[in-house]
């Protein structure tokens, strides 16, 4: 009979951060278990549940035994199972009732081909087994392959040493309302779980589960515990919503996902702290209230920090006033270290503390981070100087833009880098670009971030970056497989976003040799530029590619190896527009066979020093109108180019289709005449150089 079937594990408190990943590992474990032994039918729901003491999955359609099977089963070549007189040999016998059919003989086993040799094979029918075998299994692998943090040692009442996440104090096993005696940690499965640590007291916190279908809401009507992680999740997060009122409350998914592992019947209480906390930037108070405390911080409609906060707790009750006061007198000490860590710092100025970078290694190959300043400083001036913005305030910008890693606060928060640098240049007085420059050099910090709004942020931006890939790179610290320690790929990207969607006219060519070039007084350096470009189309084919661009577009662009990206978009779009023209097929697929045709001789090419059309030297008709095409569409392709119009340029060559399909089909290009034959060439030269003027369309040819 098909049945839900229920595994249940009750432990001490699990690991919140890992606790997701727990539940959904023991409830996979348990359902592939089951579905590689034919236990489950094809319609099986799995359920997984995870609370703070629990991991317990449900599936439905659960087979009490797995079908019957018929199986086919080699037994041994004919040479090996039969004598020179057609008898079995021993090796046949030992091999029969290896298979547990010892009485089998030789008539009884079909003959078959095996290959190029003959086997006997036999087949029969593997009777069924009962789901607890196979159960006990499932539920033994599944334990095994948990991803445990850590283990931890534990000793069983019996006195038996035991290995796992947590101690672990009972096992549900229930197919439907049977319980099944399956055996884990030293536990005998039963139908009994406890329920909520502090709501439920005395005997009432031990309570049976009648089924297995009946477990959930069994949890919460008599245990006072929800058993879904994403229900008790989504039931925090409209609590929060609605306690929050007309203020927005700060609930990032981690928070929210170590909360939600902490709790099984969630509440949500209002708590309050000093106004005169407000003073101190709100991002200290936020970061202090979020990773020290667990707490929700809520702003108002602009953005501003409230003097309220809310705290999820694990225990309801009509008189909160103990749990709220309590939240309060804890969270009160950790904003008053913030306070004093503010005010101590902006007692020095962030340029007194320049000096000091001297004392901090940023690498032993590369030096201190008063070096690395240096050169990210130069570079950032050189990097403004070409985009024509304030040279002054982007080195400046440079120069402060690491002091913050001496202040106490950084000290304590390194997640505050850069925005309390920004808080303290302002304090100090320094022009608001280069306070800016503070923060916006490390954006973007992840994919989908904010671009620094500022000319100098984004000078300072992009200096940083770059020395940063080119250092790094050149020590030999590249990223490998899945291993990027020093965020390689994110500077990458970093530099790609600011180049393509701001539109800068830099050549990755330029800043990166100016990169390598502050790197000078390093011994032994080498400049890793050409790895690093590479590098960085790699990353920009991805980038693109989230962008809807396809591959094919994508390689017509990126194939021709852009020195520059600020009209890369463009180029696409225009790449795009092409490829929907009904023409260009066709001139996709002469394109490639031009390009083919070029590369093969481009030593006749060059012997003949690249020399134009030589109208005179055109015979066939195909040709000469082919040369009259491209001597009239020529103009209409410069001007269109000229004037950044990159889709009217490619829209034009659609008129060459004709053209060109003649010319391939009545032309003999490789000509037995040398002069003839490299005339040709040179109109397909004139033709390629036309074609490939935006992009590589030969990319798009199937």
């Amino acid at each position: 009979m098909n049945q839900t079937l229920l595994i249940e594990l009750l432990t001490e408190e699990l690991p919140p951060k890992a606790l997701a990943k727990l539940g959904a590992a023991f409830a996979a474990g348990i359902v592939n278990g089951l579905k590689s032994r034919d236990f489950l039918e094809a319609d099986s729901v799995a359920t997984t549940y995870a609370t703070p003491r629990r991991l317990a999955v449900s599936i439905t359609g659960v087979r009490a035994t797995s079908p019957d099977k018929s199986i086919r089963e080699k037994v041994l070549p004919v040479s090996v199972a039969l004598d020179a007189n057609g008898n079995g040999t021993p090796p046949l016998a030992k091999k029969l009732a290896a298979l547990g059919f010892p009485d089998l003989t030789v008539d009884q086993l079909e003959r078959a081909q095996d290959g190029k040799a003959e086997s006997f094979f036999y087949t029969y029918t593997a009777t069924g087994s009962a789901l607890q075998a196979g159960l006990q299994a499932a539920l033994e692998e599944s334990a095994a392959k948990l991803p445990i943090p850590k283990l931890m040692s534990y000793q069983r009442p019996d006195g038996a040493t035991v290995n796992f996440v947590r101690p672990a104090h009972s096992l549900i096993a229930l197919h439907g309302a049977t319980v099944l005696p399956l055996t884990l940690l030293g536990l005998t499965a039963s139908n009994t779980t406890e329920g909520h640590r502090f709501l439920m007291t005395g005997a009432s916190r031990t309570f049976t589960v009648a089924n297995a279908d009946s477990y959930a809401a069994t949890l919460a009507e008599q245990g006072k515990v929800i058993a879904g992680f994403d229900a008790r999740k989504e039931q925090i997060r409209a609590a929060l919503l609605a306690k929050a009122g007309a203020d927005q409350v700060l609930m990032p998914e981690a928070l929210l996902d170590e909360v939600t592992a902490l709790v099984e019947w969630p509440v949500v209480y209002e708590c309050h702290f000093e106004e005169q906390f407000l003073a101190v930037p709100q991002e200290c108070l936020i970061l202090t209230m979020q990773t020290n405390q667990k707490y929700f911080a809520l702003t108002d409609a602009q953005g501003k920090l409230r003097s309220r906060f809310l705290i999820v707790s694990n225990i309801a009750t009509a008189t909160p006033d103990a749990i709220v006061g309590g939240n309060e007198r804890v969270v009160r000490p950790r904003l008053s270290d913030a306070k004093f860590f503010f005010e101590q710092d902006k007692k020095k100025t962030l340029g007194s503390r320049l000096p000091l970078l001297k004392n901090v290694v940023y690498h032993n190959k590369l030096g201190t981070q008063a070096e690395r300043s240096e050169r990210v400083t130069a570079l950032a001036a050189a990097i403004a100087r070409a985009l024509g913005t304030d040279v002054s305030l982007a080195t400046r910008g440079a120069l402060l833009s690491k002091a913050d890693l001496l202040t106490d606060m950084v000290g304590e928060f390194p997640e505050l880098q850069g925005i309390m640098g920004t808080y303290y240049a302002r304090h100090d007085g320094e022009h608001e670009e280069v306070a800016l420059a503070a923060s916006e050099h490390y954006q973007p910090r992840f994919a989908g971030d904010a671009l620094p709004t500022t000319a100098t942020g984004t000078a300072v931006a992009l200096a940083d970056k770059l020395e940063t890939l080119v250092g790094i790179w050149a020590i030999g610290l590249q990223p490998t497989g899945d291993k990027d320690p020093f965020a390689l790929r994110r500077h990458a990207l970093g530099v790609l976003r600011m180049l393509v969607e701001k539109r800068l006219p830099l050549a990755i060519s330029a800043v990166l040799a100016d990169a390598a070039a502050k790197f000078a007084a390093i011994p032994g350096f080498k400049n890793p530029a050409a790895e690093v470009t590479a590098f960085m189309l790699d990353r920009l084919r991805g980038m693109l590619r989230e962008r809807g661009f396809s591959p094919n577009e994508i390689e017509a662009v990126v194939a021709q190896n852009p020195d520059r990206l600020d009209d890369i978009v463009q180029r696409l779009e225009a790449v795009q527009a092409f490829a929907a023209l009904p023409e260009s097929a066709s001139l996709a697929a002469a394109n490639k066979r031009i390009t083919n045709i070029l590369k093969k001789n481009e030593e006749a090419l060059a012997q003949s020093g690249n020399a134009g059309v030589n109208p005179a030297l055109l015979q066939d008709t195909a040709e000469k109108n082919l040369a009259a095409a491209v001597t009239r569409v020529q103009p209409e392709v410069d001007a269109a180019f000229a004037r950044g119009d990159f889709a009217g340029t490619l829209k034009t060559l659609a008129q060459l289709r004709d053209d060109v399909d003649a010319f391939f089909n009545d032309v003999m290009v490789m000509a037995d005449d040398v002069a003839l034959r490299n005339n040709r060439l040179a109109l397909l030269s004139s033709l390629h150089g036309m074609m490939n003027r935006v992009a590589d369309i030969s990319k798009l040819a199937a």
